[in-house]
């Protein structure tokens, strides 16, 4: 099946998911953040055909969210790693984790704890204000237009309430 493409919307989140929105991606990112690197563990704890997951990865890499590395040269086999920005994408798969242990936990309760390094204590992902550190929700946050702000494709109706275009187009 086709998926649709986000490439010429004019959205952050549209962006996104033109790069990280195919099913299987947030899934290898999260193998991949666990420590399986080799192409042989991710198809096998994935149980994802193996075509796909080269697709898959190819994609990652050209996208610049993961990076291969050699670890063998005869036959050449390589190793998959996050670059910095497939990490930064680590706390958003967590925040949606925290939305799956509440509104979705599998049958047993949530499969996966996370313990906070820094402090010791097990957590629940949730975003705050980088600002003051509240957390941040549907109903204590105002989206306001951007810098980049524009009318296009998934921005029509934003940027006309925004004023950004007249009303008749």
């Amino acid at each position: 099946m086709q998926r649709t493409s986000f490439a010429q919307m004019h959205c952050s989140i549209g962006q996104s998911l033109e790069r990280v929105g195919e099913w299987w991606t947030p899934l290898i990112v999260r193998d991949l953040y666990l420590g399986l690197h080799r192409f042989d563990e991710l198809a096998e704890n994935l149980g994802i055909a193996r075509n796909l997951l080269t697709r898959r990865l190819e994609t990652l890499v050209t996208d610049g969210i993961v990076e291969r590395r050699a670890y063998q040269e005869r036959p050449p086999r390589h190793e998959y790693h996050l670059t910095e920005a497939g990490g930064e994408l680590v706390p958003v798969l967590m925040a949606l984790m925290a939305w799956g242990d509440k509104w979705a936990t599998p049958a047993g309760g949530p499969p996966v704890r996370l313990l906070h390094q820094e402090c010791g204590a097990e957590f629940t992902p949730q975003v705050c204000c980088s600002a003051c550190g509240e957390p941040a929700t549907a109903t204590n946050v105002t989206a306001l237009p951007g810098p980049g702000a524009a009318s296009g494709p998934g921005t029509v109706v934003l940027a006309r309430r925004a004023g950004l275009m007249p009303e008749d187009e």
